[in-house]
């Protein structure tokens, strides 16, 4: 799918994208398993936290904060540190921690004063509430795992914005993740800006998005908005 003439609605996946997860839950790890002294290897750990948060998300749906709870438990399990399952806690509590990137707010204000702007995610909206109060934005759409109850990449996300904004025209959705976004918008052929900020090369034979950038900045001068 090419890139729309005329952008009207930009949405943007949030944790990865706009917010540095990774960051925060490897500080949120290190300070809990160091009460234990435990010291965990961010090298192994995001690895981990990837693989171990996509087989529970593949399972029936849960509130996002019970994901990281049991995401919490197997991770530490794998790097070795015997966390009690009653402090799993400590990974969702970590979320209003997980700060932005630099550049989010001054590139999100820049899309605002171009184009309606969304956000969709594979959170609930207790903790994205959290996360929001970081953002200098408002939004004229929001979409959350709780509200479809299903995790990207299945296409319910993208099927309640495309029914919210009324329409894939003029639409662009901007992420980080290939596999929980890009992929589902290649499906839906809506057009895509892969910002890959983790520098992942596709495998052979994988679809290209629409774009695919380094930062939120080059993505705003690709949709004029820079």
């Amino acid at each position: 799918m090419p890139l729309p003439k005329e952008v009207t609605f930009v949405t943007f996946d949030v944790y990865g994208t706009l917010i540095d997860w990774e960051t925060g839950v490897y500080n949120a790890f290190a300070k809990e398993a160091e009460k234990d002294g435990y010291t965990i290897s961010r090298d192994e750990l995001i690895p981990a936290f990837l693989e171990v948060q996509q087989e529970v998300k593949g399972g029936s749906y849960e509130l996002y904060a019970e994901v990281l709870r049991r995401t919490a438990m197997q991770v530490a399990k794998r790097v070795g540190w015997p966390l009690e399952s009653s402090r799993a806690g400590f990974l969702p509590e970590s979320i209003p921690r997980w700060l932005p990137f630099k550049e989010t707010n001054t590139q999100l204000e820049r899309f605002r004063k171009k184009h309606k702007v969304g956000l969709i995610s594979n959170v609930d909206d207790k903790l994205l509430g959290m996360t929001r109060r970081h953002f200098k934005t408002d939004f004229d759409l929001v979409v959350t795992a709780q509200q479809v109850r299903s995790y990207k990449p299945d296409p319910a996300h993208f099927k309640e914005a495309e029914r919210r904004i009324g329409s894939r025209k003029g639409w662009v959705h901007i992420t980080s993740s290939y596999y929980y976004d890009v992929e589902p918008c290649i499906k839906a052929k809506v057009p895509v800006i892969w910002v890959n900020r983790r520098k992942e090369a596709l495998e052979a034979g994988a679809k290209k998005p629409t774009a695919e950038v380094k930062t939120l900045l080059e993505a705003a001068k690709l949709l004029g908005a820079a």
